[in-house]
C-alpha cells in the first residue's frame, strides 16, 4: 500500500468516526426538538457515513491483483465509487433536505427545546472540524503549499477529494442550520428553520456537482498533475541514454500512474545494448517515483514536419 493510500485511509476513518457520532446525536435531537434543519443535518451525516463505507469498498477492490481482463489492475475502480458517492448520496441528501424544507414551509411547525438543537449543532461543528483537519493534513502532505481550490482541480486522489468535500459541505451546512435555529428561537417564526433545511440542501447540491465534474474527468482519463508531468519529462530528458524526448503520456491510475515515453535514444552498439539502455532509464524512473507502476518506452526518431501547402 502506498503512502498516499495510507493517508487517504486515515482521513476516511477520521471522517467515519466523526460522522457516526454526529448522525446519532442529530437524529436524537431532531426527534426531541422537531427541527427540520436538524433532521436535514441528520440525514446528511448518515449519508456521509455511507459515503465513507463506499469509499472503503472502493479502496478494497482497488487492491485486487491484475489479471488477463484487467492487465493494469483495478486501481481506477476508486473513481467509480467516488462517482457513486457524489451522485447517489450527496444528491439524495441534497434532494431530501430541499424537499423537507419545502414541506415545512407549507406546514410550519414549532421547534421544541431549541437549545438542545443548538448544543448538538455546536458539538457537531467541533467534530466536523476535527475530521476536516485530518483531511487537510493529508492534502498538505500530498501537495505542500498548494491552495486548496487548485489542489481540488488538479488532484487525482478522488477519495480524498470526496472526504474533503463532505467535510466542507458539513461545516457550511451546520453553520446554516445554527443560524436557522437561532433565528427561529429569536423570532419565534419556524419558517427560518424550513429555509435552513433548504439552504443545507443547496450546499450539498453544489458540492455534489463540483465533485461529479472532477471525478468524471478522472473516469474519462486524466494525466498526472502538471508539476509531476513536467518533472517526469525533465528527468527523462536528462538521462544520458536519451538524446531527445519526443512525447510523454501519463495517466492517473488510482494511487499509481502509467507512463508512456517516446524518445530518440543515443547510438547503441547493438539492439541488445539499446534494450539495456531503455531498461536502465525505466528503472531510474521507477526508483525516483515508486508509484509509477507501468513505464512503456518506445525508441523512435523525431519525424521532420512537412511544410504546409
Amino acid at each position: 500500500m502506498t503512502e498516499t493510500r495510507k493517508g487517504t485511509l486515515t482521513a476516511i476513518f477520521y471522517a467515519l468516526g466523526a460522522n457516526g457520532g454526529i448522525a446519532l446525536s442529530k437524529f436524537l435531537a431532531a426527534l426531541y426538538t422537531g427541527s427540520g434543519a436538524m433532521l436535514a443535518e441528520a440525514i446528511h451525516s448518515t449519508a456521509d457515513c455511507a459515503n465513507q463505507l463506499l469509499l472503503l469498498v472502493g479502496l478494497r477492490q482497488a487492491r485486487k491483483p491484475a489479471n488477463a481482463d484487467h492487465p493494469l489492475g483495478h486501481g481506477r475502480v476508486v473513481y467509480f465509487w467516488s462517482m457513486m458517492v457524489a451522485q447517489l448520496l450527496f444528491g439524495m441528501g441534497a434532494v431530501f433536505s430541499v424537499v423537507e424544507g419545502v414541506k415545512r414551509l407549507n406546514a410550519p411547525s414549532e421547534i421544541s427545546n431549541p437549545y438542545v438543537a443548538l448544543v448538538v449543532l455546536a458539538v457537531a461543528v467541533g467534530l466536523e472540524g476535527f475530521s476536516l483537519r485530518g483531511a487537510l493534513r493529508q492534502i498538505r502532505k500530498a501537495a505542500p503549499g498548494k491552495p486548496f481550490l487548485r489542489w481540488f482541480r488538479e488532484t487525482r486522489q478522488s477519495e480524498l477529494m470526496v472526504v474533503a468535500g463532505e467535510d466542507i459541505a458539513a461545516l457550511i451546512g451546520l453553520s446554516l442550520a445554527l443560524v436557522a435555529v437561532c433565528l427561529t428561537l429569536v423570532t419565534g417564526n419556524p419558517v427560518y428553520d424550513a429555509w435552513g433545511s433548504i439552504a443545507v440542501g443547496v450546499v450539498l447540491g453544489v458540492v455534489s456537482l463540483a465533485v461529479l465534474v472532477e471525478v468524471k474527468s478522472l473516469i474519462v482519463g486524466e494525466s498526472v498533475n502538471p508539476e509531476l508531468r513536467r518533472a517526469i519529462s525533465e528527468f527523462v530528458a536528462a538521462q544520458p541514454e536519451v538524446r531527445d524526448v519526443i512525447s510523454i503520456i501519463t495517466l492517473a491510475w488510482g494511487d499509481r500512474i502509467v507512463i508512456a515515453i517516446q524518445a530518440e535514444m543515443t547510438e547503441a552498439a547493438s539492439a541488445s545494448r539499446l534494450v539495456d539502455d531503455i531498461n536502465a532509464v525505466e528503472a531510474r524512473i521507477q526508483e525516483k517515483w515508486p508509484f509509477a507502476a507501468w513505464v512503456f518506452f518506445e525508441p523512435d526518431h523525431r519525424r521532420p514536419q512537412r511544410d504546409k501547402a
